[in-house]
């Protein structure tokens, strides 16, 4: 356990709030730990720590608390550009262990976003393979991965290939995705 890792964990411990906590547990239901620490709070700790960049993301990522695994995200939002081929192989190890929508949709909108002009062809890959997981939220990641394309029309082809596969599917974080990328595309025209 690295030095930063028991700093952050002994931050989000002061700074937690019970109240916080139960609102976070009704908004983002999974079975992870909740310390209750606001969004501005997160942010300050994930920019104070930055510059340990990929190994304290892993570390903070396994340990599992929300905050934890959000901190981790932004980490890697900040600093994932200086190594592509980490951010890929740390992107995929982490969606296994996804356990909800907020976890979910951080790691595909904010972890890439170093990336997604440069690496375009791997970031559509992985959202191809993960399009076909038995795991749901893996399934759910295959869109919100690509969400940011959605402004680049020249990348509609692609998503609407991922949208299709995923059109009938029954899970109901899925169906989401499905319906806030079909929206999406809505806005353009």
């Amino acid at each position: 356990m690295s030095q930063s890792f028991k700093e952050i964990q002994k931050k989000l411990a002061e700074k937690g709030n019970k109240n916080n906590a139960a609102f976070f547990e009704k908004m983002v239901p999974g079975r992870q730990k909740i310390y209750g620490v606001k969004t501005p709070e997160l942010n300050g700790l994930a920019q104070q720590y930055r510059s340990y960049s990929f190994d304290l993301a892993k570390e903070l990522w396994n340990s599992g608390a929300l905050e934890e695994k959000i901190i981790a995200i932004k980490i890697i939002e900040k600093t994932g550009k200086s190594d592509p081929a980490m951010t890929l192989k740390l992107f995929k190890e982490f969606s296994k262990k996804i356990d909800n929508w907020a976890v979910c949709d951080g790691l595909g909108m904010q972890f890439l976003r170093g990336i997604v002009k440069t690496h375009d062809t791997e970031i559509f890959r992985i959202a191809d393979q993960f399009s076909r997981s038995k795991n749901p939220w893996q399934r759910r990641l295959s869109l919100v991965m690509v969400e940011w394309y959605t402004r680049n029309t020249g990348k509609h082809a692609n998503i609407r290939k991922l949208v299709q596969k995923l059109e009938n599917n029954e899970e109901y974080y899925v169906k989401k995705a499905v319906s806030w990328i079909k929206r999406n595309f809505s806005k353009g025209k």
